[in-house]
This record gives structure tokens, C-alpha cells and sequence, in this order.
């Protein structure tokens, strides 16, 4: 037994040093002494602030001792020297803001969260400011997951003292083959390799996943992560190199509702008591829900339609188009560019509805389909000239998924 894991132990080890390198942190960028500063200065004190509704970047510039001329010259010089360029009037409530302080009370350098990943560092240079935007340097370490479905992704994952966030990352990247509430079962299963994100040795979130592997309903669905080479641009493709990605999710919510109404050439309206033609499924939810575009594409409009209530629509490529209809709230406008998964909207029950749900519905050249039947082509699939290279890649991320199972039985033995 000893042998066989020591054997297992090894190859998982050379495995994951010739696949996974260790992603190195990118340097922290130290505040920059005043330039009469000596090395037996003071080291510098540093606050942290967090924006409060309201606040503006004057007000609390000026609470750190900046006069209006200065705040004037900071933004100014911000402005200059960083694009796309950034306008320090419109700072976010709820980021942050670090000062470093000098030992005579006079700010030195200033970081402000930009995002998640990216923070605008300031550094004073005698009367001048000069401004960056830089990447947290997160250290990045490789871990496993794996589970089974009792009731949905999200409570199978953080019955492994995981967030939830990382479920949502999981269904995102097989929503495009699997509707995680019409079609997901008591006992599917999920294993997955991914990256968690620490910042000063605290997580601070998720990277990418590596390599999953979802069974719904028998049926295996995998995804392994490939970098070209060449461009640095990545997706996740299946074993046989057609991508994870489809034209569209399937469907317009991160975890769907009941489908109270299917597509029908010929339906009972419920209102209007007549027979007629349903070209859409209808989705039981609560006002509020979280409605998603599922595809990247254009909003062509964005507004009341009478009986359809606040409706938004979406130009896509390949001559498709979708609709959702009865929203409670619209949060995008037309001619915005939106991409698969972002929220466009909120659950309603506006226009000629009996309750709360979603009408979603897709045209394909000028027709209505159904949305729940029609089959929608994967996207740009792996490159020819790398297939090799991926098939190594694909057949280690294999061997690290199969790991756990591995150990289990050498010590079974």
C-alpha cells in the first residue's frame, strides 16, 4: 500500500509542477519617499478609509490635509496619466482608500480599489503626482473540490467551506449545456481543479477554474482551461476541442425558476381567456430576481411595450435575437453592449400578467424558437496546431481530478 501511494503522491506532484507553475504575485508597489527624504526617515503610517455614501474625493483629501489647489492637481494629473482615464469624481462607496503618511503628516502615496483585481496607486513627487493602475499581488494556489448535489450547487459547495461565488463560477461555465433547475437531480455530482486568490495571506476570492467536471443526470460534461500560446487568450474546451461555450446559456437565470408556461403554437391566455400562440417560456420568480442576458449582443430596446410590460431586447449575431418580458426593473438601456450572463434586469409582473415570472423568448432569422429545444452551436473551437499540446495539458488535468479517488484507494488496500 505504502508503494502504491508513494507512486500516486509522485505523479500527482510532477503533474502539478509541470502544469500548474506557481503564478508569482506581481510586485507591491512601495510608497515613494518625498525626494529630500533620508533612510533614517520615519517609516511611513498607513490608514485605510472606506468610502462613505455621499463622500467625494475633495472632502476627504482635504481631511488629510490637501488644499484645494493640490486635490485640483491631483485630479487633474490622474486624469492624464492613466487610461482609460479616470475621473476621481466619480469614486465608488464602499471601496477603499489607503493613505501613507510621513512622520510630518504629509500623504505620500494613496491607493484606491478600483475593481476586485486592479487599484490606482498615487505617489507624491515633490509638487507633482504621479498616478498608475496596478494589479493586487495576489499569491494564486491550486485546490479540489468535489460534491454531490442534494438540493443545488450552491449549499454542495459550501458544505465544503467554499463561497458560494465559486459555485456561480462553476455554473457559469456549464450553463451552456445544463439548466440547473430543470434538468439537475438529486445525486449529480461535480469535481472541480481551481485557483484561490490571497492577498497578504488572506483569501481574497477565485481565480480560474482549471478543470471541472459536472455529471447531470448521467451524462458527463468536462471543461479543461487552455492559454493559446501565442495570443494569451483563454477558454475552456471539452476532450474533443469544441468549446464549453455555446451561442447562448441556456437559460436567462443563474439558477432557473419553475417554468410555469412552455413554447406552444396554441395556448390558453391566461388573461384574456382566448387561444392563441405562446412563443416564449414563461419562469416562476419573485419580483426581484436576477434576470441575465444569455448571450453577448446589443440592446435594441429597453423600455414598456403594453401587454409585454417592461421588455428588453437583444440583438445577437447570427441573426438572433432575444426578448424578456414583465420585468420589474430594466438596468441596462438601448444600445448598450452587453455580454452572456450580465444582469439586464429584474423579475415583474408588469404588463398583462396574472404574477410575478419571466417571458423569455428567441428569434432566429425573423422566427420564433423554442428556447428550451433548439440547439444552439458551440463556439470558435480549439485551434488545429494546438491540439496536441492541449491533449497533454487535458490528460494531466485528468490525472489531478482522478487524484482524490486515487489516494482513496491506495489507502484501501
Amino acid at each position: 500500500m505504502a508503494a502504491a501511494l508513494t507512486l500516486v503522491v509522485i505523479t500527482i506532484a510532477v503533474a502539478i509542477q509541470i502544469l500548474i507553475p506557481a503564478r508569482k504575485p506581481a510586485a507591491v508597489p512601495e510608497p515613494l519617499p518625498p525626494p529630500e527624504a533620508k533612510k533614517e526617515s520615519l517609516p511611513l503610517k498607513v490608514t485605510e478609509e472606506t468610502i462613505q455614501k455621499g463622500q467625494t474625493i475633495s472632502k476627504i483629501l482635504s481631511g488629510y490635509g490637501f488644499s484645494s489647489a493640490e486635490i485640483d492637481r491631483l485630479k487633474n494629473q490622474v486624469k492624464e496619466q492613466v487610461k482609460p482615464a479616470l475621473n476621481l469624481n466619480k469614486i465608488i462607496a464602499g471601496q477603499t482608500m489607503k493613505f501613507a503618511v510621513d512622520a510630518g503628516g504629509v500623504v505620500q502615496s494613496i491607493e484606491y480599489a478600483l475593481d476586485d483585481e486592479n487599484f490606482l496607486f498615487i505617489t507624491r513627487e515633490g509638487s507633482a503626482f504621479k498616478a498608475e493602475r496596478k494589479k493586487y499581488p495576489f499569491e494564486y494556489r491550486v485546490a479540489y473540490i468535489s460534491g454531490t448535489i442534494e438540493d443545488n450547487p450552491s449549499n454542495a459547495v459550501l458544505a465544503r467551506g467554499e463561497n458560494e461565488s465559486l459555485a456561480i463560477q462553476m455554473t457559469d461555465l456549464f450553463g451552456w449545456d445544463i439548466d440547473f433547475y430543470t434538468e439537475l437531480r438529486e445525486g449529480d455530482s461535480f469535481r472541480m481543479i481551481y485557483e484561490k486568490k490571497f492577498l497578504d495571506g488572506k483569501f481574497s476570492g477565485y481565480g480560474n477554474i482549471l478543470a471541472a467536471e459536472f455529471i447531470c443526470q448521467g451524462k458527463k460534461f468536462q471543461g479543461f482551461r487552455f492559454v493559446y500560446p501565442d495570443t494569451k487568450k483563454a477558454d475552456h474546451f471539452d476532450r474533443e476541442g469544441k468549446s464549453v461555450r455555446k451561442e447562448f446559456l441556456r437559460s436567462p437565470f443563474l439558477y432557473t425558476p419553475r417554468i410555469t408556461s412552455r413554447f406552444s403554437s396554441s395556448r390558453l391566455h391566461p388573461i384574456r381567456k382566448v387561444y392563441r400562440a405562446h412563443f416564449g417560456v414563461d419562469y416562476g420568480a419573485p419580483i426581484g430576481t436576477r434576470v441575465q442576458a444569455t448571450a453577448d449582443g446589443v440592446v435594441t430596446f429597453a423600455g414598456s411595450k403594453a401587454a409585454s410590460g417592461r421588455t428588453v431586447r437583444i440583438r445577437h449575431k447570427n441573426s438572433y435575437e432575444t426578448l424578456y418580458l414583465h420585468l420589474s426593473k430594466i438596468t441596462v438601456k438601448e444600445g448598450d453592449r452587453v455580454t452572456g450572463g450580465q444582469k439586464i434586469g429584474e423579475v415583474g409582473s408588469s404588463g398583462e400578467s396574472t404574477g410575478p415570472h419571466l417571458d423569455y423568448r428567441v428569434k432566429q432569422g425573423g422566427s420564433y424558437v423554442n428556447p428550451l429545444s433548439w440547439k444552439f452551436q458551440p463556439v470558435t473551437p480549439l485551434r488545429p496546431e494546438f491540439k496536441d499540446t492541449f491533449k497533454k495539458e487535458m490528460e494531466t488535468y485528468e490525472l489531478l481530478l482522478d487524484a482524490p479517488l486515487m489516494i482513496r484507494r491506495a489507502f484501501s488496500r
